[in-house]
Formats: C-alpha cells, sequence, structure tokens
C-alpha cells in the first residue's frame, strides 16, 4: 500500500515509511492511496469470524508490502488480547465497550497495534526510535503502556497542566525507564503543536529518529476501524433482532480519529447507515457542519477532556475522503455538541433508568443518540472507563465506581518534568536528554 499526503499527493511513502515519518509534510497528513473493498463473501460470514480474523482481514491490505502475513498475523493476536464486548443499554441503544484494555481506554487499540509494529521494525533495521506523542488524556496511558519496555523505542509523553484526571496522569507518569512524561503549562493544542514542529525541525530530524503515536499516525487510527466490523459481527451473533436495523455509531469525537477510522471501515463495504461526531464544547466540527467552512478554534476545558480539541488533525483526512465536499460528508455525518450539564445528567439518567455506567464521553456519545431515527440501531462507542473519571462520575450517581479486577494500584512516584510550551527550549530537552 503507498500512502500520499492530503496536501500534497506527490510525497508519497509505504507503510513503514508513513508510519515512521508520522508526518508527510507541514500541512498534510498520510492516506492511503486507495481505500480496498472487501469482498461479498467476507462480509457473509462476518458473524462466524473472531476478532483477530477480522483484524488480519481488515488491516492486511494497508501493510501489504511493510509486514509480512505472519508477522502481521502475531501483531493482530498480540494487540487484541482483551474482549470488546457490545452490551445493551435498552432496545435501540448498544454500547461497544471499549475500555477492557490494560490502560481501560479504546486508544489500547490503537496503541498497541503501533508499539509492536514499530518494535517490528525497529528490530529489523536494529536502531533506537523516538515516540513523541501529545495527549488530551487517554492517548498518552495507552502509548505509554502500549510501548513500556519495548526493544529500541523511547517515548516521550506531552500532556496539559492539570487538564487530566489523577487517574489518567499516573498511568503516564508512574512508568519512568523508557517512558518520559513532560507537563506542559497550556493546553492539549499547545502541546500538539510542540509535537507537530519537532517532526518538521531539520535538526531533530537528522539526530534522531521520531515517530509520533497520535491519531495523525496511520498506524494508530487504521486499527480502529477493526471494532466497527466486530460490533457488526457481535449484532449479527447475538442481536438478531437488529439485524436488518439501520445502524448508526454515535462517536465521542477529539481528534476525530475514531470516526475517520469508522468511515474507512464504511468505505470497504461495512453496511453502516451512517454516522454522528458527539463533541463537548469544543465545537469546530459541528459548526463546520453547518457552515461549509472550517475554522480552528481554542481548545475548552471540560469533564470530558480526552475530547478537549479545538483544532483536531483528523478533520483533513475527512474532508480529504469526501473531495471536500461538504454536501457528501453531510450525507454520512451528523454532529452535535453537548455541555457538561448535559454530560452528567446523562451519566445520571442512564444509571437511574438502565443501570448502566457511562463515563463522560459515553454520555457525550449517549446524549447524540437523539439524532438517530426511531428505527435505527445506536452504537456509542463507550471509550473510556468510569474509574478514570470517578469524581466526576461518583458526583451524580449514589454507587462507587468499581475497580476493574485486572488494574493493580497506582504507584505515587511518578517520573515526570514541567516545561512551558515553548519550542526551543522543548527542542534542547529532546537533543540533550532523549
Amino acid at each position: 500500500m503507498i500512502y500520499r499526503s492530503t496536501f500534497n499527493p506527490k510525497v508519497r511513502a509505504n507503510f513503514e515509511e508513513a508510519v515512521f515519518l508520522g508526518l508527510p509534510d507541514a500541512k498534510g497528513l498520510y492516506m492511503p492511496e486507495h481505500i480496498p473493498e472487501l469482498p461479498s463473501g467476507f462480509f457473509n460470514e462476518l458473524g462466524q469470524k473472531s476478532l483477530v480474523d477480522i483484524a488480519y482481514s481488515v488491516l492486511q491490505p494497508y501493510v501489504e508490502g511493510s509486514i509480512d502475513a505472519e508477522s502481521l498475523k502475531d501483531i493482530v493476536l498480540d494487540t487484541l488480547s482483551f474482549p470488546i464486548p457490545l452490551t445493551p443499554i435498552h432496545d435501540h441503544v448498544l454500547s461497544l465497550e471499549l475500555f477492557h484494555g490494560p490502560t481501560l481506554a479504546f486508544k489500547d487499540v490503537g496503541a498497541r497495534f503501533l508499539a509492536r509494529a514499530l518494535g517490528y521494525f525497529a528490530a529489523e533495521k536494529n536502531n533506537e526510535t523516538t515516540v513523541l506523542v501529545a495527549t488530551s488524556g487517554d492517548t498518552g496511558s495507552a502509548v505509554a503502556h502500549g510501548f513500556f519496555e519495548v526493544p529500541n523505542v523511547k517515548v516521550v509523553v506531552l500532556y496539559p497542566k492539570g487538564k487530566v484526571s489523577d487517574f489518567q496522569r499516573k498511568q503516564m507518569t508512574t512508568l519512568g525507564k523508557n517512558i518520559q512524561a513532560i507537563e506542559i503549562d497550556g493546553v492539549f493544542d499547545d502541546c500538539q503543536n510542540l509535537v507537530k514542529q519537532a517532526f518538521l525541525d531539520t535538526d531533530l530530524r537528522e539526530s534522531k529518529t521520531l515517530t509520533s503515536a497520535n491519531s495523525i499516525n496511520v498506524a494508530r487510527f487504521l486499527p480502529q476501524m477493526v471494532y466497527y466490523f466486530w460490533a457488526i459481527s457481535q449484532i449479527q451473533r447475538n442481536y438478531p433482532e437488529h439485524k436488518l436495523s439501520p445502524t448508526y455509531f454515535t462517536v465521542p469525537s477529539g481528534n476525530y480519529g475514531n470516526i475517520t477510522a469508522g468511515l474507512f471501515a464504511h468505505r470497504m463495504g461495512l453496511d453502516i447507515q451512517g454516522f454522528i461526531a458527539a463533541t463537548n464544547s469544543n465545537d469546530s466540527f459541528p459548526k463546520y457542519l453547518e457552515s461549509g467552512n472550517y475554522f480552528a478554534q481554542p481548545s475548552v476545558a471540560t469533564l470530558s477532556n480526552a475530547m478537549d480539541v479545538g483544532d483536531p488533525s483528523n478533520v483533513r483526512r475527512i474532508q480529504d475522503l469526501f473531495s471536500h465536499d461538504i454536501q457528501s460528508i453531510r450525507q454520512v455525518i451528523q454532529s452535535k455538541s453537548y455541555t457538561d450539564i448535559q454530560c452528567l445528567q446523562a451519566i445520571e439518567e442512564v444509571f437511574k433508568t438502565h443501570k448502566y455506567l457511562l463515563d463522560p464521553h459515553g454520555a457525550i456519545a449517549y446524549n447524540a443518540c437523539e439524532l438517530v431515527p426511531k428505527n435505527g440501531l445506536s452504537i456509542i462507542l463507550e471509550t473510556a472507563h468510569p474509574i478514570k473519571f470517578k469524581e466526576v462520575v461518583e458526583s451524580v450517581i449514589p454507587d462507587a465506581v468499581p475497580m476493574p479486577s485486572h488494574i493493580s494500584a497506582q504507584s505515587d512516584h511518578e517520573f515526570k518534568i514541567s516545561m512551558t510550551s515553548d519550542f526551543d527550549s522543548f527542542k534542547e530537552y529532546l537533543l540533550s536528554n532523549v
């Protein structure tokens, strides 16, 4: 598979090159040159396939020429080592629970795949790679754990000071070894801008092998296609009453890598009626769909902090996918923003009425189910375990949020440093200490 820049189609790379480079140029993101359609027989048998078998079939065309078949099978088997159940909330709303991995967030899927792909490439080249990642919450912890003690790979995680939960922060800062956490005095967009500037800096590129683990990296967002296929597979297997229902995915959206992956799955032939990009007060995308003109805006801190992104990178991929035709985008995607108050109301209502516990991101997605037609089936992506937002969730429910049995107690010893959003200081740190 060849990948091209969304800004300059003449800039091309294979999968390995795209993974290592992260960004093709100053204004673009990598996109596959074409999106393959899967044969009808694959979909006819989808309900009988395992998660790993689905993952191999879906991802193989995208890594062709860079990862051999047996190695890819090993990578997806190791990546998808936890369940991703589709659980009913009530008759017409199901929750795809993406929080059963080691860091209790959907980003475990993409981060673990990326870590194993990079480990595969690094072992072949026998050279050291530095992974730079900006996070508004869950990305950093998923990447840190996915890459922890991976040979020949160092990870630098940037997170905004005071804008991630204590649980999220400790998942990034208590590992040490090959994981370095940096607390930036700013917002997520400041962290993301530092990462982007680093990739485009000649001195850094000449002295270090840099790559990204944000959803700007093709190896981060492409594996997220898999669980859309897995959700439909579970409907065919476990929910025969919904086999003929028009299916809509409501996706809590921050940097828009998750919904981009769903759009890819749709283009590959998966039967999805439509998508709802559910946002918090960071509403640049709903405004884009309404006006037809995209404008970045400063990020706003909310209770659903992993979505606090004012200038989501993957909007460029969505625009590219639809050839910048806003009418075509509107036919497939709806979008609406919700306040913190509406978020808390959803957590309280769903727990009281249906005994299902939402996290703040899943609550935003649940609210967006109002946009699904009455004859449609809503699948919300429940992207994080409520324990990661314990204080927020427990403020509106009568019970304590239980700790998942597979998660051990967090250490109080943190390995972190603090910085401003000044790029020169960040660059000097990378050159001198990483």
